[in-house]
């Protein structure tokens, strides 16, 4: 397992070698959902990591989104089949939004696409944060209203990794543009983090670095995060 320092490719932290048996320990901790990201195919646009990914759906319980080197419908079906609840779409619905939009809207796929928005100094990134766009997240987040999306995950790339507490402010932004539910991600580092965004209009949030460096327990996050709150929500 890698994080990645602000998205950086040569600042990187490897945690372990088993996928499969670090999401048992999450499954084991009551957690419900798996983010996944394929860092390899983010970059490359090849999906490289599929086979962990199948053997995670088949080890667990857990409800998993992924999303890396998601370019075409075949990536979808192939993830899908493997057992993934969500795929993440980023570079490949940020460059080809037409065809995104229809996919969004095909029958097979409706609540089971999500749009990764991933921002750089709030404007939209792709190929792996090495690239933004000349639209802002915001305005991307807009044309999202009243499509059938199950989230957008939306990432503050200059907090990812960090620890040092999310977007918030950009974050709300996002949150104030689409009716489809936002998950964010990106800087968390402490349960006051979490209590932050508890206080938007979120689906979720993902934690990565602080559970692997241990400064906050899935427990502690879920009963932060999650207090009054429909767990399948």
């Amino acid at each position: 397992m890698v994080r990645l320092m602000q998205g950086d490719y040569d600042r990187q932290t490897t945690y372990g070698d088993d996928p499969v048996a670090q999401a048992k320990v999450f499954a084991d901790a009551g957690s419900t959902w798996l983010h996944v990201v394929d860092l390899d195919g983010a970059r490359s646009g090849e999906a490289t990591n599929r086979q962990h990914i199948a053997d995670i759906c088949a080890a667990t319980d857990l409800k998993v989104e992924v999303g890396g080197g998601v370019r075409d419908e075949a990536s979808i079906d192939a993830l899908l089949e493997a057992g993934v609840t969500r795929v993440v779409l980023g570079s490949a619905a940020i460059k080809r939004w037409d065809w995104f939009k229809e996919a969004a809207h095909t029958p097979a796929y409706r609540n089971k696409l999500v749009l990764g928005l991933d921002a750089k100094a709030g404007m939209a990134a792709t190929d792996g944060w090495e690239e933004t766009t000349g639209d802002s997240a915001v305005d991307v987040a807009a044309k999202t209203r009243g499509w059938p999306l199950a989230a957008i995950v939306y990432t503050d790339i200059a907090t990812d990794g960090t620890l040092k507490g999310p977007n918030v402010p950009a974050t709300a932004e996002i949150c104030a543009a689409t009716d489809v539910p936002v998950v964010a991600s990106g800087g968390v580092g402490t349960l006051e983090h979490l209590a932050d965004l508890r206080g938007l209009p979120v689906q979720g949030a993902i934690i990565g670095r602080a559970l692997y460096e241990k400064t906050m327990t899935i427990d502690d996050a879920l009963a932060v995060f999650e207090k009054g709150r429909n767990p399948d929500g």
